[in-house]
């Protein structure tokens, strides 16, 4: 296949599996193909392997819609890459870190979402900045039993969350009910559902938190409980889609809203929560006139959120979801950002987010062109 002149070549860069093909979520990576064919873009999948940063043609892999197979073929040098490495221990192996950093340093290619977020690091840069910091519960490295003493005698309810977790896997809950003869209630997220622990000292709690960290094998955070505004006695989030558009800029693809479901910790969907619409929501809470403030501060936090984390982190950023709560004030909170967003369900959002990869490429490439220059990687 043969670049435009125009507009860039886009790769979308994963990893090989052992059967000479690669890992992902594929049916995104055919979106996301067939979106570029549309808008004009020469757009394959490569794997960290097959990409020789210093050859003319790279070995990758294309979607065919009519028979619904994946085919490799030659495909011309990139212009951009479009990191969707799937899983932060990929992202850590040696030689993906070593091919990320030649990457990030050839000047004639631009990469954007470099690599996944660490919990701790988010929390840490948003404390950074007066214009973010207030959207940020209280936040600390759990790294023994006097920081949850302290923690739980400012705060009734505590998450402790995976620096490096994903989709709520191995989130844990702690609510304070002194009146009880175990006062110390845990609550640990599994793969359906949840279970309970009562634990009648600090101590034991402690092992017990101590004992499910060691089964991850990850350091946790622990964080400030928020009471969320809840439709029906079911605690609800919000999860903001933000996008560079076709100008360099941070924008708004879209908000949907995600509905705890009865049992689990999270909102998370594979965990029994639900779609819904967030304006629905917010208005059987707040009237039609909060809301409409309401929403106008959650898009502007989220962009303001998007530029402090893209300021921080000094690599060069396309999309980030975020997870955002609103209390029964209006008040609006940043529970969770991804660089890596899994698939919208809401088809006006997933539509827009594939469209803006593809203008903020683009963007890219004219800046390249003009400069010869731009942001560092």
């Amino acid at each position: 296949m043969e670049a435009t002149t125009d507009k860039p070549v886009v790769a979308i860069l994963t990893i090989a599996d052992d059967s000479h093909s690669f890992r992902g979520n594929r049916s995104n990576f055919a979106d996301l193909i067939q979106t570029g064919e549309q808008m004009g873009f020469v757009t394959y999948v490569v794997t960290t392997k097959h990409l020789k940063l210093h050859a003319s043609r790279v070995l990758g892999f294309t979607y065919v819609t009519d028979d619904e197979t994946w085919v490799q073929s030659w495909f011309p040098r990139p212009h951009v890459v479009y990191n969707r490495i799937p899983l932060r221990e990929d992202e850590r192996l040696p030689r993906v870190r070593r091919k990320l950093t030649a990457l990030s340093r050839q000047p004639d290619i631009r990469l954007f979402n470099r690599r996944f977020f660490n919990k701790w690091s988010l929390f840490k840069w948003l404390n950074e900045n007066k214009a973010t910091k207030s959207f940020i519960p209280e936040t600390r490295k759990l790294t023994d039993v006097s920081v949850l003493a302290s923690l739980l005698r400012k705060h009734k309810t505590l998450y402790l969350k995976p620096v490096r977790g994903k989709a709520g896997v191995g989130i844990m809950t702690v609510t304070v009910q002194l009146e009880k003869r175990s006062p110390y209630r845990l609550q640990i997220q599994e793969e359906k559902g949840s279970k309970t622990y009562p634990c009648s000292t600090m101590n034991r709690l402690w092992d017990r938190i101590v004992k499910q960290s060691d089964i991850l094998g990850e350091p946790y955070i622990a964080q400030q409980g928020i009471a969320l505004a809840a439709v029906n006695g079911r605690p609800f989030d919000l999860r903001a889609l933000a996008q560079k558009n076709g100008a360099g800029k941070w924008e708004m693809s879209g908000i949907g809203a995600r509905v705890a479901g009865d049992s689990s910790i999270t909102t998370h969907v594979p965990r029994g929560g639900n779609i819904d619409d967030p304006e629905k929501l917010l208005v059987s809470i707040f009237g039609k006139e909060k809301t409409s403030k309401v929403l106008l501060k959650v898009h502007r936090t989220a962009l303001s959120l998007a530029k402090q984390i893209e300021r921080s982190c000094h690599y060069r950023l396309c999309e980030m979801s975020m997870d955002l709560g609103v209390d029964m004030t209006g008040h609006v909170w940043f529970f969770e950002a991804n660089s890596k967003p899994m698939k919208f369900d809401e088809p006006h959002i997933r539509n827009k987010s594939l469209e803006r990869i593809f203008q903020y490429s683009l963007y890219l490439h004219r800046l390249k062109q003009t400069s010869k220059g731009g942001a560092s990687s």
